[in-house]
């Protein structure tokens, strides 16, 4: 058997999707999460599969230019990405949504109240951009690479576009959301190459994750009867 290797995200996906690899038997030695987390790069000694750490937003490239044969990050990730990854499977860890928020105090209650050329702070300039532009809302996209929900607080920005798993953050800072653009969860993306050379390991952990739970890339229930 060859073994994998697999690029996992850093923060706050990576204690469910290690939880995800142990359960699927990719690791099996006595790492715990503390120690994985301050690893940059680290093999199991059970299976002797391998694993390397990346910010989620970098997984793609590894993917993408063979550095990993599959990795894991979010569907907003994917999708901000822009460019075609061989997507396998969701798997259902690290479940959030995407949504367009603003100022409580702003009175803005929907898309449809959204000043013209309002300006809008976000980690997801592409995904942003499209969005505004299917609803036919001009706006200018500032970019930032974290903590956007500070934007509106220092006069930055008008709205922000992040994502949100219990919504804490955004009633944390006076932000209610107006509208929900996409659903995201942990994605298996595999490298167009390693599919064909490692076939029969990357089929063989899919038929783990089909045991285990998950979502098909086409969308298709086979694995959790959601």
């Amino acid at each position: 058997m060859k073994e994998l290797i697999t690029a996992l995200p850093k923060g706050r996906l990576l204690e469910p999707v290690i939880g995800v690899m142990r359960e699927a038997g990719m690791i099996e030695g006595d790492l715990n999460i503390e120690t994985i987390s301050r690893k940059l790069v680290f093999t199991d000694d059970v299976t002797g599969n391998s694993f390397l750490l990346a910010k989620p937003k970098d997984v793609p490239a590894y993917i993408e230019h063979g550095a990993a044969d599959i990795g894991i990050t979010g569907k907003d990730v994917i999708m901000e990405h822009g460019k075609k990854l061989y997507e396998l499977f969701d798997l259902g860890a690290g479940y959030c949504k995407m949504v367009v928020a603003v100022p409580e105090s702003s009175g803005i209650k929907g898309l449809d109240t959204i000043p013209e050329h309002s300006r809008v702070a976000t980690s997801y300039p592409n995904i942003t951009q499209q969005f505004f532009a299917r609803k036919g809302i001009q706006v200018e996209v500032i970019y930032l690479n974290g903590s956007v929900e500070l934007a509106p607080l220092v006069g930055l920005a008008d709205l922000i576009v992040d994502i949100t798993s219990t919504g804490r953050t955004l009633k944390k800072n006076n932000l209610i959301p107006v509208a929900e653009i996409m659903n995201s969860s942990a994605r298996l993306v595999v490298n167009n190459v390693s599919y064909k050379t490692k076939y029969k390991e990357i089929v063989g952990l899919l038929r783990k994750f089909e045991e285990m739970g998950g979502e098909s890339r086409d969308g298709k229930n086979i694995l959790s009867g959601r």
